[in-house]
């Protein structure tokens, strides 16, 4: 049962993760948070992803976050928040992103009984998941529901985004990997050698890089040349297997055939949004 859920938390991922994506790879969204005033495309990601936790130190951003490297959330928070509500910039987030899978899916879709089905399901899945530890996921649902089916998708889909990615971070730090490490360890896994050119990391010091390459050696995750070992392989796969286990517990709120509807409704939706990359 264990593995069917895990699985089914995997193909929830699969499907649901071009839906979020249009927040940060499509226009609309990006032009919504110029418009409030915010200067740049970080400023806007920062201001509005973490919104939802009201006007909290950097430091409480950059623990929640975990991924980015010391100090990068000190330049965005709090003075993206001084003169823009943070209440204004996850209302610009949810109009860009709904106006982004309107223009994507089109009318014909973004106004099928199925889109409208898979809203609802969605919704109840990630209304109904346990909130201890989800630091993230706890704050998004402090908003209230869009009533707009479209927007209500998005939104319920970006709910159990965080919920994943809350269970993410408890996966890395379990495994003692840091958020750096994560992207170098993900950069391996995808094939980028060497690992430190990868785009989220690349433009940290050359120092930090380097002594987080020192440290994945000395923990004998990587080799001499910069690449996976097979104990970095299997770090890898259990944090990846982890995250998946324990991204299940939403889906536990829908039956087995309403999982399989709901599968069968997001297919058309997620295959048109990743046919153009979520853009």
């Amino acid at each position: 049962m264990m593995c069917a859920m895990t699985d089914t938390a995997r193909r929830m991922h699969e499907l649901l993760e071009p839906i979020c994506l249009v927040t940060y790879f499509a226009d609309e969204c990006n032009e919504e948070l110029a418009a409030l005033g915010h200067r740049t495309y970080w400023d806007g990601y920062f201001a509005s992803r973490a919104a939802p936790l009201g006007r909290v130190p950097a430091h409480v951003v950059h623990a929640a976050f975990y991924s980015f490297a010391d100090g990068e959330a000190a330049r965005h928070i709090p003075s993206a928040w001084e003169t823009i509500p943070p209440e204004a910039s996850v209302a610009a987030r949810e109009r860009g992103s709904a106006a982004s899978l309107r223009r994507i899916l089109g009318e014909e879709l973004a106004g099928s009984p199925g889109l409208v089905r898979a809203a609802e399901l969605t919704t109840r899945a990630a209304t109904s998941a346990p909130m201890e530890g989800r630091v993230m996921y706890a704050g998004m649902r402090t908003l209230p529901l869009p009533s707009d089916p479209v927007a209500r998708l998005w939104h319920s889909a970006t709910m159990l985004r965080e919920y994943r990615g809350d269970g993410h971070v408890a996966a890395l730090v379990g495994a003692r990997i840091g958020g750096t490490e994560a992207h170098v360890l993900s950069a391996l896994d995808m094939g980028i050698h060497p690992p430190e050119s990868f785009g989220r990391i690349h433009h940290l010091p050359k120092k930090r890089l380097a002594a987080v390459m020192n440290g994945l050696r000395e923990r004998g995750l990587v080799d001499t040349e910069g690449r996976l070992t097979d104990a970095g392989r299997e770090t890898k796969q259990h944090i990846e297997a982890l995250t998946d286990e324990l991204a299940a517990p939403p889906y536990d709120a829908l039956s087995p055939a309403e999982l399989d509807a709901l599968i069968a409704d997001l297919e058309p939706i997620s295959a048109t949004l990743a046919a153009v990359g979520s853009q």
